[in-house]
């Protein structure tokens, strides 16, 4: 019966009442841990309305860990952090388990005990490693390198990548133009490198792999299909395997090590600001906290009084 109700319902604060319902009728949950979970939940579906996204369906793992960086630069401690993400957790096996969802973007995002909530960033060698990682001749491998290369240079969200339109690309002022959350359109900088491996990849590989012609994404699959943000995920994670790196690499690292390079070379924050596409400068403040680690190593290590 439950199932035929979500069926009806569209709205992100529709299932969750009905969550609610769930968990304090059919599992017997204490008030107390319904109504915190009714709290973070409640402020994890405004965040999405605010950011545009009003069905579950559309929730992302980045979204998620926007989410709870969002609540780590605005001063939460790990424990709230962590129950956040274990209510967010139940909610979407509840609607996996209610075939709202077929898959659950949850089930491979460990609590903050194991996953550090802002995620580790690569090294500049990494990066080097990570870049190089594909070499081959082979169209495919041009493409992943480039990727890779734009992720990089540009700290574009995977779907941002994704979703990055020939239309978008200006190499010649060497930049891109995107749409990131709640359709808001960004233009983005991007570097020598990064506009040599687009203009070669456009020039010389795309054409074959668009059967059609017609296609308006940037990055393709060997049948002319756009990349998911699923497979551009196993590129990232395929090309970390090849380099050698032991971290946890997706993604969102890349996005990070973008930022805190950025700030580590002296680019000041509102810049980084805009370059992510952050509404609020909040957000961006946490990589002054990867900074300001690395800047209290070195103090340690090299000052006589330290």
């Amino acid at each position: 019966m439950a199932g035929n109700r979500l069926e009806a319902e569209k709205g992100m604060y529709d299932y969750l009442d009905l969550f609610i319902g769930f968990a304090s009728l059919e599992r017997g949950l204490a008030k107390n841990s319904v109504k915190a979970y009714f709290g973070d939940l409640r402020e994890f579906a405004g965040e999405m309305e605010h950011q545009g996204i009003n069905d579950p369906k559309d929730v992302t793992r980045e979204d998620i860990l926007d989410f709870l960086e969002q609540g780590l630069a605005n001063g939460l401690a790990t424990a709230t952090l962590a129950r956040r993400l274990v209510a967010i957790k139940v909610f979407f096996r509840y609607l996996l388990q209610e075939r709202v969802l077929e898959r659950d973007v949850t089930d491979v995002m460990e609590g903050p005990r194991l996953w550090r909530v802002l995620p580790d960033m690569l090294t500049e060698d990494e990066i080097k490693r990570l870049l190089a990682a594909f070499r081959g001749k082979d169209p495919l491998e041009q493409r992943n390198r480039c990727i890779l290369e734009v992720f990089y240079a540009s700290g574009l969200r995977v779907s941002e990548v994704a979703d990055l339109r020939l239309s978008g690309l200006k190499l010649e002022d060497g930049f891109v133009r995107v749409i990131g959350k709640g359709d808001k359109e960004r233009i983005v900088p991007v570097g020598r490198p990064a506009q040599r491996a687009l203009t070669a990849y456009v020039n010389t590989v795309r054409p074959a792999l668009d059967k059609s012609q017609e296609a308006v994404n940037v990055f393709l699959s060997i049948n002319g299909r756009p990349l998911t943000r699923a497979r551009i995920w196993t590129i990232v994670k395929e090309g970390a395997a090849r380099a050698g790196i032991t971290k946890n690499v997706y993604p969102h690292i890349l996005r990070h090590s973008f930022a805190s390079h950025l700030l580590a070379g002296g680019a000041d924050l509102r810049v980084i600001q805009e370059m992510l596409g952050h509404a609020d400068i909040a957000t961006t403040q946490i990589y002054t906290h990867v900074d300001r680690d690395r800047l209290a190593e070195i103090h340690r290590q090299f000052h006589p009084r330290a």
